[in-house]
């Protein structure tokens, strides 16, 4: 596989994890209520930046033997470090049009943004033309109210107000293309998603089961393996820190009890791994699949 691409099965189920690109963030928006010292050394221990966090992208190529399913499609080509996701696709032998199922996590940009085509001139296109586009009621509905509430999101006013335009647009777009979901649904055989609400009101993870294997795509319930260490370090991308906080553990602890392998979208590439449970408290994140 070229770069920006890591094949891997569960059971039957053929998995590709795809980079759509990268940002960089600065490190407080990522851990707001870390104490800084406890921090910083934390970044230390892992040669890691003190003043910014690289976040990359990473979607989720699921084939079924009957069905092709994207989980998420980057930002899209609306940054100069992204944009990269229909290449990525067709070094593994698909096509837009090939995509019958397409799930979204949530409508963060980074996450939706891909899901339309804004290098043509007029109103945005799905780039998935035959994709059912699966999203969580009530983050749709949570969007396209009037006046979302943001107050919670501890981010600059500018970028608050950008990120609920493109979840607007996106979704304008794709409004004859989605399916709601309310609870744990499976949306395909071998592929269900599961509410995990907290970092949206809506949020979506996603499992996947075969064969005795499964894999849990956490979206963005965890966004740094830190967040496993440290599991009430907030993100301040989070719409409600304390759901969020529990999804989280929620999450970490099924995983870790019936030892799923584990996926992040802005965990570093491959950004799949398995987690286990340390005697300090917490998850130690184990890379590899």
């Amino acid at each position: 596989m070229p770069a920006g691409s890591h094949r891997f099965e569960i059971g039957t189920i053929g998995c590709t994890v795809l980079s759509d690109g990268y940002a960089s963030y600065p490190t407080p928006w990522f851990f707001p209520n870390a104490d800084p010292e406890e921090l910083n050394h934390a970044l230390e221990s892992r040669r890691a930046p003190l003043e910014s966090v690289l976040c990359p992208y990473t979607c989720l190529l699921v084939e079924t033997g009957r069905h092709v399913i994207l989980v998420d499609t980057g930002l899209g080509a609306s940054s100069r470090t992204s944009g990269a996701i229909l290449a990525r696709l067709e070094t593994s032998g698909i096509r837009p049009r090939d995509v019958d199922t397409l799930i979204l996590t949530h409508a963060h940009p980074d996450h939706i943004g891909g899901a339309v085509d804004l290098r043509q001139p007029g109103s945005p296109r799905p780039t998935f033309p035959n994709a059912r586009h699966i999203i969580s009621e009530r983050e749709l509905e949570y969007w396209t109210e009037a006046h979302p509430g943001r107050s919670s999101l501890r981010l600059p006013e500018e970028l608050q107000a950008d990120m609920h335009f493109s979840a607007c647009r996106s979704l304008s777009a794709l409004r004859h293309q989605l399916e709601m979901v309310e609870c744990e649904t499976e949306v395909v055989p071998g592929v269900r998603v599961i509410p995990a609400p907290g970092h949206t009101p809506g949020h979506l993870a996603v499992l996947l089961s075969s064969e005795g294997r499964q894999l849990l795509n956490m979206g963005d319930a965890a966004v740094h393996p830190l967040h496993l260490e440290h599991p009430d370090w907030e993100n301040g991308f989070d719409h409600a820190s304390p759901a969020a906080v529990a999804t989280r553990r929620a999450l970490l602890e099924r995983a870790a009890a019936q030892d799923m392998f584990v996926m992040g979208f802005h965990f570093p590439f491959p950004s799949v791994g398995r987690v286990t449970a340390r005697t300090e408290g917490g998850w130690k994140w184990r890379p590899g699949a």
